[in-house]
């Protein structure tokens, strides 16, 4: 380092030192500083999903920008994936079983290459295609999109919230076992916001599932913004509802239990947790306190920067990473 570039780090250090002080620390860590060398992306564990390689355990979760970015909003995250090794799941995909033509919106596979890639349908859709027996439409989006499984996102709160909102004539979990039933490829759950209790997790993780999607309380609310499309005295009464659900800390420690009093067969090749995930830090928590094969999953971070554009979305996963790297030298989680 010069004299120059070490004189001014020195009065930068003076001059930030009053605005350098914290007063809570992060309880759920041990730094331990003196046993590993500098971060590197290398120490990063990878992991298979779908017979896929992942170079980090980080989900791009489902998501939507309205139907007039969707198409530059998924280029950007599958180049993004493609890059840096991750998942993808796609957003409802819905329209194209409307319309043909949204496709293309949606049809990224030359883009995120060999990474994983899952098309998205909700609960109440694949009710009604059972119902209809159009199941087959199921299979040909899947052929289409080039994907590598569908995730079922399941939704009944939000669906009981939204003026017209869907109706379900039977249980999501007697649907999901039809659907494992009835197709050959792999298949996440996931829940959109509220997250599940410890019975729904449960029947979840007994099913051999590619993986069990959280969706848990702490992220975007769809409870609340269906109740924020209403008013008057309905949207008044039903709001103490939108605090329905469960914690992302909720869902891991049942997990945790269930493995601890060995009453719980899971039979879910991977567990994703999601919902309220802000960085690096709450995700690399939940890696090491969930005892199985762990990924966590964002949205509304990859949504902002896909907006931007390329650039911004390629520094943003860069930054956070090196900051994973840096949690896998210097921390472990308190039990």
């Amino acid at each position: 380092m010069s004299s120059t570039s070490l004189n001014k780090r020195k009065a930068d250090h003076i001059e930030l030192t009053f605005r350098s002080q914290l007063s809570e620390n992060d309880s759920r860590f041990y730094y331990e500083p003196l046993l590993a060398p500098s971060p590197d992306i290398s120490v990063i564990p990878s992991l298979i999903v779908a017979g896929k390689t992942m170079r980090a355990p980080w989900w791009i979760s489902s998501m939507t920008g309205g139907a007039e970015k969707a198409g530059s909003i998924n280029a950007n995250l599958a180049k993004a994936a493609q890059k840096y090794g991750l998942g993808m799941g796609l957003g409802s995909c819905r329209p194209v079983l409307e319309q043909t033509e949204s496709a293309a919106d949606f049809k990224i596979r030359h883009l995120i290459g060999d990474q994983p890639l899952f098309a998205n349908l909700g609960i109440a859709q694949l009710e009604e295609l059972f119902l209809n027996q159009q199941s087959d439409r199921v299979k040909e989006l899947i052929k289409t999109l080039e994907a590598d499984g569908l995730i079922i996102h399941v939704n009944p709160l939000q669906e009981w919230f939204q003026p017209e909102g869907d109706q379900f004539q039977f249980s999501a979990i007697d649907t999901i076992k039809r659907c494992l039933d009835v197709f050959d490829f792999p298949l996440m759950v996931k829940e959109v916001g509220q997250g599940m209790g410890p019975k729904s997790l449960r029947a979840l993780l007994e099913l051999p599932l590619e993986a069990v999607d959280y969706g848990s309380f702490g992220g975007t609310n769809f409870a609340l913004l269906e109740n924020l499309r209403s008013s008057g005295i309905r949207a008044d009464e039903w709001l103490p509802a939108t605090r329905v659900g469960h914690t992302a800390d909720e869902m891991t420690q049942w997990i945790c239990d269930f493995q601890h009093r060995d009453e719980v067969q899971i039979n879910a090749k991977t567990i994703i947790v999601s919902g309220g995930i802000k960085n690096f830090l709450d995700g690399y928590y939940h890696l090491q306190k969930v005892p199985h094969n762990t990924l966590y999953a964002q949205a509304s971070p990859f949504l902002k920067y896909a907006l931007l554009g390329e650039e911004p979305l390629f520094e943003f996963i860069e930054t956070q990473l090196q900051g994973l790297a840096m949690s896998y030298s210097y921390l472990t989680v308190k039990q």
